[in-house]
Parts: C-alpha cells; sequence; structure tokens
C-alpha cells in the first residue's frame, strides 16, 4: 500500500493512506457522539467508574474526546502491526512497511512466512500486544476511576476496551486476519501450505459473506461491508498467489520469457504512428526501446495512446518512452518476476544478462501461460530447456 511516510520504527516506515485522513475525523465523530451511551451504559454501571456524564458533554468536550479517543485507538493499532513485524522480523522476514488506512493497519511483509511455527508465532503477536495494552489500559482506569478525573478514566476504558475487541475480532478466522492465518499455521502442520491456505481462504470467505449479511441486515453497516469485502477479496487474493507460488516453484524467467530471437524492439528515433502500426500488425503492447545495441528504455500502448492522432507523425518513441524501468535476469525466480509486476504496476520486465545486455522479454502474459501449462500438466519446464527457449511463448 502506498500512503504519507511518517517516519520509521525499528528500521520499518511508518505509512498513512490517504483513507485513513478520511475515517480518522468520522471515528472521532462516532466516538464523541457516543460519549453518553458509554459511560451510562458500560463504565459506570459494569465498571464503577462513577463519571458523570453532564461534565463530558459540555460544548466541544465530546469531540475533543472523540478525536483524543481515536488518534489513540490507531496508535494501538500501530502497535499491534508493530507485533506482528518485530517478531517477523526476529525470524529474518524484512518488512515492508506498516501503513494506516481506513480498516486499520496493514504490516506489509516481503515475504509471509511457510513454517507453520514462525506463521503461528507472528500471527499471535499482534492480538498478544493488543490483549497487553488492554490490561494496562485497565490498570490505568482502575487506579483513576473516581478520582475526579472524568476525561483520563474514559480514555483509558475507551482503550482498554478498544483492544480487547480488536484482540478478539482480529481472532476471528476471517483469513487473511490474525485468526486466519493461526488457522492456517494449524492446518499446514499436516498439509502443505498451499493446500493450508486454500482452505483457510474458503474459510475466511464464508466468514466474509457471513460478515457482510450482517453488515446489510444491521443498519446497513458501511464499515462492516467494507472489512467483509477487504476480507473476501484478500482471502481470494492471497490464496491465489500462494498457488501461483507453488506453481512456479523452481521455474525462472529464463524458462517461460521470449527469447533474443524472437525479440521485437523498436528504436528511440522510431515515430508513434510507425509504432502504433506496429503494434497492430505484431499484437504487442510493449516493446523494448535500444539504441546501438543498449536498452534506453521501455514505451508501451499507453504511452503512445498518451499523443494526440494528429501529432503522431511528429513525436518520436523516446518522446514517450519510460527511462526508469524495471529488469529481470534469466535467472530471476519466475514468481519473483510476477510480484514486481504486481507491485509496480506493470505489464513486462525486459530481461538482461550478466552483462546487462537484452536478451529477451517477459510479460504477464507469459507467466499467466506458463501458469495454465503447469497445472494442466502438472509439472514445471524440463532444466533441460535453459534460458533461451521460451515453451510458452507470447
Amino acid at each position: 500500500m502506498r500512503g504519507i511516510r511518517l517516519g520509521s520504527i525499528f528500521g520499518i516506515p511508518i505509512k498513512l493512506d490517504a483513507t485513513f485522513l478520511l475515517i480518522l475525523p468520522v471515528f472521532a465523530y462516532l466516538i464523541g457522539t457516543d460519549v453518553t451511551t458509554l459511560v451510562e451504559q458500560v463504565f459506570n454501571p459494569t465498571f464503577g467508574a462513577g463519571i458523570d456524564p453532564a461534565v463530558l458533554t459540555q460544548g466541544y468536550t465530546p469531540f475533543v474526546l472523540g478525536a483524543a479517543a481515536a488518534v489513540g485507538l490507531f496508535a494501538c493499532v500501530l502497535l499491534h502491526e508493530l507485533g506482528h513485524s518485530v517478531v517477523a522480523m526476529y525470524h529474518g522476514y524484512e518488512i515492508d512497511s506498516i501503513t494506516l488506512w481506513l480498516l486499520g493497519g496493514v504490516a506489509q511483509f516481503t515475504e509471509m512466512p511457510e513454517d507453520w511455527k514462525i506463521e503461528f508465532q507472528v500471527a499471535v503477536a499482534g492480538p498478544i500486544v493488543s490483549v497487553t495494552l488492554g490490561v494496562l489500559g485497565y490498570a490505568g482506569f482502575t487506579l483513576v476511576a473516581g478520582g475526579g478525573q472524568p476525561i483520563a478514566t474514559f480514555l483509558l476504558g475507551y482503550l482498554m476496551l478498544a483492544n480487547v475487541v480488536l484482540a478478539a475480532f482480529n481472532m476471528l478466522p476471517g483469513f487473511p486476519m490474525d485468526g486466519g492465518r493461526v488457522l492456517r499455521a494449524l492446518l499446514a502442520r499436516t498439509r502443505t501450505h498451499a493446500r493450508a491456505t486454500q482452505i483457510a481462504a474458503e474459510v475466511g470467505k464464508g466468514f466474509a459473506v457471513l460478515l457482510g449479511l450482517l453488515a446489510l441486515f444491521s443498519g446497513p453497516n458501511l464499515l462492516l461491508l467494507a472489512l467483509a469485502f477487504f476480507i473476501y477479496i484478500g482471502a481470494a487474493g492471497e490464496a491465489q498467489q500462494t498457488v501461483l507460488k507453488a506453481a512456479f516453484q523452481g521455474v525462472t524467467v529464463g524458462d517461460v520469457m521470449t527469447g533474443e530471437a524472437d525479440l521485437h524492439t523498436v528504436s528511440p528515433d522510431d515515430s508513434v504512428a510507425d509504432l502504433m502500426s506496429r503494434m497492430f500488425h505484431e499484437r504487442h503492447t510493449g516493446y523494448p526501446v535500444v539504441e546501438n545495441g543498449d536498452l534506453v528504455g521501455m514505451v508501451t500502448l499507453g504511452d503512445a495512446q498518451s499523443v494526440d492522432e494528429v501529432e503522431r507523425d511528429a513525436m518520436r518513441v523516446d518522446d514517450v518512452m519510460a527511462t526508469d524501468i524495471y529488469t529481470a535476469t534469466p535467472e530471476t525466480d519466475a514468481m519473483n518476476a510476477l510480484q514486481t509486476m504486481q507491485q509496480e504496476g506493470i505489464g513486462r520486465l525486459p530481461v538482461v544478462d550478466a552483462d546487462g545486455e537484452l536478451c529477451g522479454i517477459i510479460s504477464r502474459t507469459d507467466l499467466m501461460t506458463a501458469f495454465d501449462i503447469i497445472q494442466q500438466s502438472g509439472s514445471a519446464p524440463s532444466e533441460s530447456m535453459g534460458p533461451s527457449v521460451s515453451p510458452f511463448g507470447r
């Protein structure tokens, strides 16, 4: 997830997604309008807080409380995600970032652990942090309750309950939430990681459907509906990624790419009109741009279409091509190449050899065709094919 970088903790970049800036005032408003209900129905009768609701509902006090509680809640969510991240880092896994967004927080791992014991430890770390924060909140709440500090009592009581609810909700088996990851870890004790993921994902999607129905018949509750949608998409997406990773085990870019013999390139001096004509006749939507044998850029159909039709004869490829390009080598894992394309939003990668010379190109179409063939045949391409062979075509 992209976002505004705030800084880093333990070397992990901390970011704010734009949706966080939208949801924070909403949370502040909802908490502020619920102050009296929380005091009269929860804190006073259940915990004996002794808070006078009138003190907390004067002027702008409810909304100041709401804002403070909302910021505190997201700070606790950040600590929850740091719990996952620190344990993962202890086991040698890299964390790309932690991002606060519409539905809480997301710790983006470079690679998810496949050892069930490590995944179990990483998954439960977040809820353990939340429960610990809840206990600390309760300790602070009991110290200040009835002591003439209604604002501090309310905030500590709210964060106490919020952290317990956060831990409990995250432990529900809605993969890819924490509970779903715990379920996958337990399933992986006696199954392959891919099979455990498929089962956990199906459970997660079922949970998301139930959550969605609850959201529809209880309001509708748009935030809960968005969460259900996120869980369903997340479960389906991670299951697909795991299946792809299993299928591409041992498959390299060199096994799948279009090799040098069949490689089509363009020159930076070609006109955009000629480029469009070649795309039509050769049915390619992206080309490496080569000058004097050197790779100087990539140009795509989108780049060409950005030029007005009347200007395409005058504009050249080097006017529209991208020069900041990602590349792969023939030895790069096919799955790593696909992940690079997904993360960077690109459709193809030029392939360069150890000397930096262009020797091929690999596209999402190549990889998806390869995946279909592997799935149908039940095996990856033979190692004897070598890096210059393109068994899957374009």
